[in-house]
């Protein structure tokens, strides 16, 4: 048997095992991405596609050959972020893996700002450093459902995939791909980079079901490289953000902040935010600067 030959069956092994899946510590020079729901609410004149089209070349199911998790969602909504669907109270069991060739890091960076509470306000992802050109690839296989530039998220593309899970790429210099395009573990979505609401280059990365957030660290070593299990289990304990944590060291001053307000929200008392940013009693916040917090 030739090397050529034995290659060409070692491609095919990894197209076998894919092939079930179509059915079935803050740095502030990079941070960034939406802290709230109204964020993913924007909608527009993005394609929907449900069983209420009346179509003759186009049944549900077609919808359910060509979209993935079509059963799930009912739905291709191209323009929604994302729709935070009914509360789930059964269990999922979603297999994430088969093989090495299934799965991807979309980049290989530290966490600059983990899932949670941050400012006070929900960060429903996670940041990772990167450099402004580094690539950003897709986590899983799936569809392309979102890629256009959105005001906090930037150059922003969401994949859905087959066993329901979507991923979000947010802040990337540059798109390489479209609405509607099929792309496998690995490939190229775009670009790092630091576009929206940023103040410096990294990769916002979301892992969501059924429009839920799942904090990404719980299915992936992000830093290492590796999936965690080849399974997951959604339960409704997996969408839970933990009261109260906090990952920032530093505050970062929005319109309309005074020195009180940001003393409720962090808990830390007035002279102390004074006395650790060595402010006068008359000094003036500036919007976008930081102030200690610990």
């Amino acid at each position: 048997m030739t090397e050529k030959t034995l290659s060409l069956l070692g491609a095919m092994a990894c197209w076998a095992v894919l092939l079930p899946a179509a059915y079935g510590q803050e740095d502030a020079s990079a941070i960034g991405g939406p802290d709230d729901v109204g964020t993913y609410e924007e909608t527009g004149a993005g394609l929907v596609v449900d069983e209420a089209i009346e179509s003759d070349a186009w049944t549900a199911s077609d919808s359910a050959f060509h979209i993935p998790a079509y059963e799930t969602y009912g739905d291709w909504n191209t323009d929604q972020i994302f729709e935070r669907r009914p509360a789930i109270t059964d269990t999922v069991d979603l297999l994430l893996g088969w093989s090495a060739c299934d799965h991807h890091m979309p980049i290989l960076g530290r966490i600059t700002s983990a899932f949670g509470m941050r400012h006070g306000r929900h960060h429903y992802g996670t940041d990772l450093k990167l450099q402004t050109g580094d690539t950003v690839r897709s986590a899983f296989a799936g569809k392309v459902r979102i890629s256009r530039y959105h005001r906090d998220f930037g150059n922003v593309v969401v994949v859905r995939h087959p066993n329901g899970l979507e991923t979000l790429y947010g802040h990337l210099s540059k798109r390489l791909v479209e609405v509607g395009d099929e792309v496998e573990a690995g490939d190229l979505l775009g670009l790092g980079g630091s576009t929206g609401r940023s103040t410096g280059s990294h990769l916002h990365f979301e892992t969501r079901y059924l429009g839920h957030p799942i904090d990404p660290t719980k299915l992936f070593d992000l830093e290492g490289g590796t999936l965690r299990s080849e399974r997951f289990t959604i339960t409704p304990a997996a969408f839970q953000v933990p009261a109260g944590k906090t990952d920032v060291s530093r505050y970062r001053v929005r319109k309309g902040d005074t020195l009180f307000a940001i003393s409720r929200s962090t808990g830390v008392p007035v002279t102390r935010l004074r006395k650790i940013n060595r402010l006068s009693a008359n000094a003036t916040l500036r919007v976008g600067q930081y102030l200690r917090i610990r």
